[in-house]
């Protein structure tokens, strides 16, 4: 399945910013979790839920199989990733970013 959500938050900005919109694919991560998991490649962006801060967008860093954990980073300076969230559990996961439609941008 494919989902839109809107991006909140400077996270991942430079690159993702606030309002901008991306699109996932929702159904590969409950369907074939594992071979979802080992196709994730270092900076593939995702989106999943956290109990304290809600919807989150951020890019994948390492999977540890073992224990069905996703370790996850932020680009902006100010970002949270899991050294403080600590490791995301793919019952967690939406799903992964496959087109980002940026929102308009003004140059002054």
């Amino acid at each position: 399945m494919i989902k839109i959500i809107r991006v909140t938050g400077n996270s991942l900005a430079p690159e993702f910013r606030e309002g901008d919109f991306v699109v996932l694919t929702t159904l590969a991560p409950r369907v074939l979790p594992s071979l979802f998991f080992l196709s994730l490649k270092p900076g593939d962006v995702l989106v999943f839920r956290h109990k304290d801060h809600g919807t989150m967008i951020k890019k994948f860093d390492h999977y540890e199989g073992d224990q069905d954990h996703l370790y996850v980073t932020g680009t902006h300076s100010l970002s949270v990733d899991s050294s403080q969230l600590g490791p995301i559990g793919k019952e967690d996961l939406i799903g992964k970013v496959i087109w980002h439609i940026p929102r308009p941008r003004s140059d002054k």
